[in-house]
């Protein structure tokens, strides 16, 4: 019989699997080698939610009625429970009909929002390094990268000053993210004011991805972009269950903002998902109207696995900063390695740990590495021992 080849899509064909998918094979085969491998690479929390948030997804659960499909847009009372967060926790009102969309985790939004948006040769602004989907998401929609490069010495911001007037006129959408992944950077009053007055003048899209606003440390609260004036007119906000409650594997998330952008969210929902499973958004609820005094708590046990490997760097002479949000922190790889891959390549078969290269989030990552802190403080501890012993 033949041989058949069935080629993909060209707008597929460049992509490999997702890094971390792939990380995850590897980490697989050297487990099974009888290597204790500590992963402080991928941004997965490992603490629970609140009982009472479990308890509410499974009373839901339990309901005959709740297993069926449920609106492509989420429950009306999942979005005024988004719609109470903003205005208690930002002072900023949002409608809960027109201005909301749950998702099935703001990752789905974001590679969504480009597919609803974007059309080939549209210029989309993208931070470097950045989350890796913000430019798979524009290639695959057909749409033209042009990078915003994130430096040190800028405190990694965006310069926009340094973008060439004619991509400025060009650009059709810009994605940012602060509190920042990976660098942990956050961002200022005025440069979110910048930002606004930015994309106004050359009428771009903000699509700010904003998971980590309350995972804070140090006294710091994250702020959201709809909080400057005159945002909703040039700014959709993705936000997520994931970080903020400890919900990463349950898959909810929502983008809100400018009605007209959601909308074309909603649209493209409609016709490729059957949204999300009503307990989860009954849960999502729950935790989005109860109390959140118990983040306060949750993230000094982040704030205490920071410190560790904060200290643990200092004395290796690895250069980093103290994230005054995220799940990270974004170190210089040392010296004698001459690339982040080769780094973390050695690190995860020399001594077991588990790293995310800096590469991965673009060229101006190249020379770091990001550490997540979502595992014991034990482990974290053991895998602190492991690089001290190694480059001392």
């Amino acid at each position: 019989m033949k041989n058949h080849t069935f080629p993909p899509a060209e707008r597929i064909a460049p992509f490999t699997t997702y890094y971390f998918s792939t990380l995850s094979e590897k980490i697989k085969v050297l487990k099974q080698q009888g290597l204790d491998i500590i992963r402080l690479d991928i941004g997965s929390p490992d603490l629970m939610p609140t009982r009472d948030i479990i308890e509410t997804l499974v009373a839901s659960a339990s309901k005959p009625g709740n297993h069926g499909y449920t609106l492509h847009a989420g429950t009306i009372r999942f979005r005024q429970a988004v719609a109470h967060y903003y205005r208690q926790r930002f002072n900023v009102t949002l409608d809960a009909e027109t201005q909301i969309t749950a998702l099935i985790g703001s990752k789905e939004g974001i590679f969504n929002l480009c597919q609803a948006f974007i059309n080939p040769g549209d210029i989309v602004l993208i931070p470097d390094p950045a989350y890796p989907v913000y430019e798979a998401a524009t290639r695959i929609a057909g749409g033209s990268p042009q990078f915003m490069p994130l430096l040190e010495g800028h405190s990694f911001l965006p310069d926009y000053g340094a973008i060439p007037s004619n991509i400025a006129q060009q650009a059709k959408m810009m994605w940012l993210n602060y509190p920042n992944n990976p660098t942990g950077a956050i961002a200022s009053d005025q440069f979110l004011q910048d930002t606004v007055q930015f994309a106004s003048d050359h009428d771009i899209l903000i699509a700010y991805d904003n998971p980590y606003v309350d995972t804070c440390f140090d006294g710091y609260h994250a702020q959201s972009i709809l909080q400057v004036p005159g945002a909703d007119s040039c700014a959709v906000e993705f936000n997520s269950l994931s970080k903020t409650y400890n919900m990463a594997g349950w898959r909810l998330g929502y983008a809100c903002g400018n009605k007209q952008v959601v909308s074309y969210i909603k649209t493209l929902k409609s016709q490729m998902d059957s949204a999300n499973f009503q307990p989860t958004l009954d849960a999502g609820t729950f935790a989005l109207e109860g109390d959140q005094e118990w983040l306060e708590e949750r993230n000094m046990i982040y704030q205490q696995r920071r410190d560790l490997i904060y200290r643990t760097l200092v004395k290796c002479g690895i250069q980093t900063h103290l994230p005054h949000s995220t799940l990270y922190l974004w170190c210089k790889i040392p010296p004698q390695f001459p690339t982040s891959e080769s780094f973390t390549t050695a690190c995860l078969e020399q001594i077991g740990i588990s790293f995310a290269p800096g590469n991965i989030y673009g060229s101006h990552g190249e020379g770091y590495f990001r550490i997540s802190f979502v595992i014991p403080l034990e482990r974290i501890q053991q895998a602190m021992e492991r690089l001290e012993r190694w480059l001392l």
